[in-house]
């Protein structure tokens, strides 16, 4: 069946029953970090990828983790340009990460995108994973004058000399929570710990095992919504209330895929969007679906919240968990280590996919693709992270060679400045039609 055969293809649909604790789980975690100045509960920032699971230890606690709430701060864009520009006016450079500019600004201007001032932390744990993250919040540290612990992670390709990177990290987090004790008066629970650890490799398990059901014709799930699922994912993977939210939401995708319910009724064409969303601009799926052209999957979505592995004949699965596995950390260091091996994995943790040598990294973007049964990608090379950019040029040359249709657009995920919506949209005009498809009516 050709593309345009299937213009006249209606599927049940169904709104996602659990959408509504998706959005009160994501709220509720901003307010608590705006109201926990004034309850008195500790307030950490730094990264998502900054091993948040050993702050567990010193008990209850808030992290503002910099990347979603520079996303967040995107939504608006005329917050983030207010931001961009104070940034801007301290003069440092247009060119830097705009996640980073996006925080840095609501801090220097004292705003917090979800209402009221921005919340100051009492400490900054964070890890080094790209070029931007150390000196991010070295900023922070100058400007708040709050306790900084940075961990230096070794960003290399996995395979050999696994032993001293593990050693060398989990060095670092013995060290880290000395200094935790030190610089916050509390005596750290490693009960606690080990929980978060075995919640966050729960999690992150799950999420993949939703992306891989994503797989079926039609999607359970478009992109647009599960960008917004992931993110309880990014921002508190080690709490048991997202376990739970995870493992219903596993279930209800499940029963969407055995009875047939998609998540874009007129599905007859199926992409994949490779590169960061355009937070300010999400609408460009909506725009997608106009011609029955649904968004199913996304390397950054799959790899940033969920956990894959792959077989020997190089199919990706679910990866099982070191509890699924009978190896449940009894103690800190085995808790620590339990860690470290999970997030090391190349297919668990972003960074390390953009350390990954090129040839691997582009053939597991072409084989995803083919498992995923995507029709077309669209690629945004976003000027917003260097490090997500680097070597998209290699992949779609990959997937040009693999015959897979293409289109690119420039622009930048978190500062509208640098995004030009009528080429845009122009360009997303052109790939449909070279694929066949007009705008449905009705």
């Amino acid at each position: 069946m050709t593309i345009t055969e299937k213009t006249a293809l209606k599927y049940k649909t169904a709104p996602l029953k659990c959408w509504p604790l998706a959005k009160e789980l994501r709220a509720n975690h901003y307010q608590e970090i705006a109201q926990a100045r004034e309850q008195g509960r500790l307030i950490s920032t730094g990264s998502v990828h900054s091993f948040r699971s050993v702050l567990a230890g010193l008990g209850d606690f808030v992290h503002l983790g910099g990347e979603p709430y520079g996303a967040s701060a995107a939504v608006d864009p005329n917050f983030a340009v207010e931001c961009a520009e104070a940034v801007e006016s301290r003069g440092y450079a247009r060119d830097l990460c705009s996640y980073m500019r996006n925080y840095w600004g609501s801090m220097f201007i004292n705003k917090y995108a979800f209402g009221g001032k921005f919340p100051k932390a009492d400490l900054i744990f964070q890890s080094q994973i790209c070029e931007s993250q150390g000196k991010w919040y070295q900023v922070v540290k100058e400007f708040e004058g709050v306790p900084y612990y940075c961990v230096d992670y070794p960003i290399t390709p996995t395979g050999g000399g696994e032993e001293w990177k593990e050693d060398y990290v989990v060095g670092q987090l013995h060290e880290a929570i000395k200094w935790m004790e030190k610089v916050t008066g509390r005596t750290y629970d490693d009960e606690k710990l080990i929980e978060a650890v075995k919640n966050e490799c729960r999690t992150t398990s799950l999420w993949g095992e939703i992306c891989l059901l994503n797989q079926a014709i039609p999607a359970p799930l478009d992109q647009k919504t599960m960008i917004s699922l992931h993110v309880n994912s990014i921002l508190m993977r080690h709490k048991p209330e997202v376990v739970k939210f995870f493992e219903i939401l596993k279930e209800e995708v499940q029963e969407r895929v055995k009875n047939g319910i998609a998540a874009l009724p007129t599905e007859r064409l199926r992409l994949s969007f490779e590169g960061m969303p355009i937070w300010f601009y999400l609408d460009i799926f909506k725009f997608l679906e106009q011609y029955g052209a649904a968004c199913v999957m996304s390397n950054y979505i799959i790899y940033l919240a969920g956990t894959l592995e792959e077989t020997s004949d190089g199919i990706f699965i679910r990866r099982p968990t070191p509890q699924d596995l009978g190896k449940t950390p009894r103690n800190r260091e085995e808790a620590l280590r339990t860690l470290v091996r999970w997030v090391r994995h190349p297919l668990s943790w972003f960074p390390i996919i953009f350390s990954m040598p090129q040839d691997k990294r582009s053939d597991a973007g072409v084989r995803l693709v083919k498992q995923w049964h995507i029709d077309g990608v669209v690629m945004h090379m976003n000027r917003g992270c260097e490090g997500v950019a680097i070597g998209m040029k290699e992949n779609r040359l990959a997937l040009i060679d693999a015959g897979v249709p293409i289109t690119v657009f420039e622009g930048n995920a978190g500062d509208r400045r640098e995004f030009d919506e009528a080429q845009t949209i122009k360009r997303l005009e052109t790939f449909m039609e070279s694929m066949g498809l007009r705008k449905l009516e009705g």
